[in-house]
């Protein structure tokens, strides 16, 4: 047997004004059927007999989980390079890519994946390495085509590319939107050479921009990355370089503090004291 639900508590009606009319406050008897009062409190019905009153509320208040948003991450593990600051799941491949192979592995993959989560509406697609800009765009294509497929994108569904802003990747842009992609995430990380070089990074800051200029009139949305704190940087260096990303008009920033992971090139250099990084009141400067 449950229990009845609490009444709606009233406080007190207001006094009608000396004045009455439309502008003073109604009397007790000019209330309308269902009128509630602004203070009023509605209690939630309380919890069946037998069940804890904790539990009762938490599984009236609980959205179900599944309505919520929905991303999926693909990953391309393959880079031309490593950078030596890099400790994620990348890898410079010694033979050519077979790009069949690998569509069909990760078209499995998701299959597997669409197993685990149930039906849900894809929010989010989000090509993640690596370096995602090596892909053929067919398989890109392919793989965005699968997730529809198996959950449904919805129909304003955000799908990025990370890439590398070098020529011959911001050559394949067009054929990225194409295939669906309708975001991308430029690697620039710095904007001046010295500091491109130092962090292993294979492009200039002319392509960059170049490729930045190529994107904006491919995409709906691009962003790009940099990093802070670098070898020798000061913070009055870092605020002009901010200056220049801001007066690019790029839709997002991801900053990024330099930090020293251990097995990477970077991370053996500074062991043996040939790394020297801003000291951490300067890399707070730069945050702030």
């Amino acid at each position: 047997m449950t229990r009845p639900p609490s009444p709606v508590t009233r406080p007190p009606s207001p006094r009608p004004s000396p004045a009455g009319g439309r502008g003073g406050a109604r009397g007790p008897d000019s209330a309308r059927p269902g009128d509630v009062a602004p203070s009023a409190r509605i209690s939630p019905p309380l919890p069946p007999a037998g069940e804890g009153r904790g539990e009762g509320l938490a599984k009236q208040a609980a959205p179900d989980w599944r309505a919520g948003g929905f991303g999926v991450y693909v990953h391309w593990p393959f880079c031309a390079s490593k950078c030596p600051y890099c400790d994620f799941n990348s890898h410079v491949a010694k033979t050519a890519v077979d790009q069949r192979r690998w569509r069909a592995a990760l078209l499995r993959e998701l299959g597997a994946a669409r197993a685990l989560t149930g039906p849900r509406r894809a929010d989010t697609v989000f090509f993640g390495g690596g370096t995602p800009s090596l892909m053929d765009p067919e398989t890109v294509a392919a793989v965005i085509a699968h997730i529809d497929a198996l959950w449904g994108l919805a129909p304003e569904a955000e799908i990025t590319l990370e890439a590398n802003p070098t020529s011959v990747e911001a050559g394949r842009f067009t054929a990225y939107a194409d295939a669906g992609v309708n975001r991308v995430s430029m690697g620039v990380q710095a904007l001046n050479d010295r500091d491109l070089r130092a962090l292993g990074r294979t492009h200039s800051v002319a392509e960059a921009r170049a490729a930045f200029d190529i994107a904006r009139a491919r995409f709906k949305r691009v962003s790009f990355d940099l990093i802070y704190a670098r070898m020798g940087q000061t913070p009055q260096a870092w605020a002009a370089e901010l200056g220049e990303a801001l007066a690019m008009a790029v839709d997002h920033l991801s900053l990024y503090q330099l930090t020293i992971e251990a097995g990477t090139r970077f991370g053996a250099l500074h062991a043996r004291g040939k790394l020297i990084l801003p000291d951490d009141d300067i890399a707070a400067d730069m945050y702030l």
